[in-house]
């Protein structure tokens, strides 16, 4: 039944035995970044989004390296088309010099910013998205969309120790830095243990989504130098590190 065309007929004449010549075809493999740049991805010093960037230079640098073809894409309360998708070494200090003047760009829309990305109808391929998911409508909003994705993802979470252990006491007025509305809150230790355990079902329902839906998943702590732990993640394999 195989294809005679296959037939190795010089080794066939010096054998008699036949071979057949096997072919592998290789397949390049589309990047897709989705780079959060909302006003809260830019408002702590160091802001999240710079780190975000830095990662995603990275990857962009390997990828176009194995000459796949790579596409950027930030999104705030919509999502724009940066850097169209192509391919070519030559395109990494062209790649880097825009993603250094990106800009805040307004608040924060993930599901709305996917449905945009999808609507795209880019070739399959990897979508990456460089985001803390901290989103107005919920998590939940987030990973349903998310899930609307038809490509291969890693998720990129960007996050710093006090996410998790806020150094914050007293009575406070809290003010959002996106909407600009303000809350007054008194911070003792009932509510800041209640905040630590939507922090840690936060944490958990993102970890879970992704292990559900075959996705990559990686934390870089913003306040560390973001290339040596991109390096240890890869070099252990950690994609839900």
């Amino acid at each position: 039944g195989d294809d005679l065309r296959a037939v190795d007929w010089n080794v066939y004449r010096r054998l008699g035995r036949v071979f057949l010549r096997l072919f592998e075809e290789l397949e390049d493999l589309p990047l897709y970044l989705l780079v959060d740049v909302s006003e809260s991805a830019f408002f702590e010093d160091p802001p999240r989004a710079r780190a975000g960037l830095r990662a995603a230079l990275a990857l962009a640098a390997i990828s176009l390296g194995q000459h796949d073809p790579v596409g950027v894409f930030p999104f705030s309360s919509d999502l724009r088309v940066l850097v169209r998708p192509a391919a070519g070494k030559g395109r990494v200090l062209g790649l880097a010099q825009r993603l250094s003047e990106i800009e805040p760009e307004g608040t924060t829309d993930i599901a709305r910013s996917l449905a945009t990305f999808a609507s795209l109808r880019l070739r399959e391929g990897l979508v990456v998205v460089f985001s803390d998911f901290y989103d107005p409508a919920g998590l939940a909003a987030v990973t349903e969309a998310l899930g609307k994705l038809r490509h291969r993802m890693l998720l990129v979470r960007l996050r710093r120790a006090a996410d998790a252990t806020p150094a914050l006491r007293g009575d406070l007025r809290l003010v959002d830095c996106e909407s600009g509305e303000g809350e007054d809150v008194s911070i003792n230790p009932a509510v800041l243990e209640r905040y630590r355990a939507a922090y840690a079902r936060f944490e958990e329902g993102l970890a879970s989504f992704a292990l559900a839906h075959g996705a990559g998943m990686i934390h870089l702590d913003t306040d560390a130098d973001v290339l040596p732990q991109l390096e240890r993640l890869f070099a252990r394999g950690a994609w839900t590190a």
